[in-house]
Order: C-alpha cells, then sequence, then structure tokens
C-alpha cells in the first residue's frame, strides 16, 4: 500500500497491526522523521512526509550525474547477452498493462538500472543512487500512474538499450540524461496538479 503525502498516521494502529509496543513504533518513526519521510507536529499528530521539492532536485541532479557515467561505460563494456538481459527487462515492463500492476513495474525498474551499473562494473554507484534517490521513488509513485507515463518510461529506457548495443558512449549518456530530466521537468506540473503533497522549498522558473 502507498500512503499519499499528508496521510494521517496512527501508532496506537501499527503497535496493533504488528503486534509491538508503541515503543518500537515511535522509534521508527523518529527515524523517518529525520530523513524526511513522515512529519511528527505537536499536538496535531503524525503524517506521511510531504515530498521536498529542493531534496527531489538535488537528489535528480545527483542521479544523472551519476548515472549518465554508468550509461557510458556500459555502452563501451556491454557484451550481447548483457544487452539481451536489458531488452529482456523492458519487455517485461511492456507487459505491465494495469495499475494493479504498477509496483512491480517499478521492482522492474529498480531491476534495470542495478543491471545497467552491473554491466559497467559500477555496482558501488548504485549503492550511492540507492542511498539518495528516497525522495525521487515517492515522486515516482505519483507520476507513473498519470497516463502515458509508463509508455514513456519504457521509450526511453530502450533509447538506451539501442545506444548501448550500437556502442554509442555519447548517445547512450545522452539517453540516460533525457530520461531523468523528464522527471525534473514534470515536478513543476506536479506540484501544480498537488500542491499539498510538497515542500514548496525550491523556486521553480517557467
Amino acid at each position: 500500500m502507498v500512503l499519499r503525502p499528508g496521510t494521517a498516521i496512527s501508532e496506537t494502529h501499527l503497535a496493533a497491526e504488528h503486534g509491538v509496543s508503541r515503543t518500537p513504533v515511535r522509534e521508527a518513526l523518529l527515524r523517518l522523521a529525520k530523513e524526511r519521510l513522515v512529519e511528527i507536529v505537536p499536538k496535531s499528530g503524525t503524517f506521511v512526509g510531504r515530498i521536498p521539492v529542493s531534496a527531489l532536485i538535488e537528489a535528480l541532479v545527483a542521479r544523472r550525474a551519476l548515472e549518465s557515467v554508468v550509461a557510458r561505460r556500459a555502452a563501451e563494456v556491454a557484451t550481447q547477452s548483457a544487452v539481451l538481459e536489458l531488452r529482456a527487462l523492458v519487455e517485461r515492463q511492456r507487459e505491465i498493462v494495469t495499475p494493479e500492476d504498477l509496483p512491480r513495474f517499478h521492482q522492474v525498474d529498480e531491476d534495470f538500472h542495478a543491471m545497467l551499473a552491473k554491466m559497467a562494473g559500477y555496482n558501488g554507484i548504485w549503492e550511492l543512487v540507492r542511498q539518495i534517490k528516497l525522495q525521487v521513488d515517492r515522486y515516482r509513485h505519483l507520476t507513473l500512474p498519470q497516463e502515458g507515463r509508463v509508455g514513456m518510461v519504457i521509450k526511453e529506457h530502450a533509447a538506451v538499450v539501442d545506444a548501448i548495443e550500437r556502442g554509442d558512449t555519447v548517445a547512450a549518456a545522452e539517453a540516460m540524461e533525457t530520461h531523468l530530466d523528464k522527471l525534473q521537468l514534470d515536478i513543476k506540473v506536479f506540484r501544480e496538479l498537488w500542491p499539498d503533497y510538497f515542500v514548496h522549498d525550491y523556486p521553480l522558473d517557467g
């Protein structure tokens, strides 16, 4: 279950659901608050954290820099078998056609990016990306259900694979940058669509 930003969280309910006392639940929520995943408001309650636009932008900028390097290197060293594995992942994404399948789409997306890092020999870079993309993942849960977005992601992934198969390092890096830039370009649209889901702590021009 994906909880929307601003949703109230009950310590009592969580404790009962997991068969524990409220103390470990409270400690877990405090840790999540440090990561800005929940908001604890005195005398009001605990809520699913809104997405800080500043943290989202920073994560996307960092991810773009890291994953364009990964794509470039993958194009240099890719084997045909590795390319076939990437194409198989893209095809698995094509098979996902209903909103109920979106969690699986997210997982295959993770597998795709992890596979690229493995191909490039940059597993450590993927670990860095995983650490910084918490807010990006939350944002993507909002964007993917929008009409046309799943198809666009598949098209963008296919463009990355095509460039890697050709051994075109420049095109591979550019295709990855285009893929991740789309997420950043859409922030203004989704922030206006769901203003209560975001912390508006970063100016977006245009």
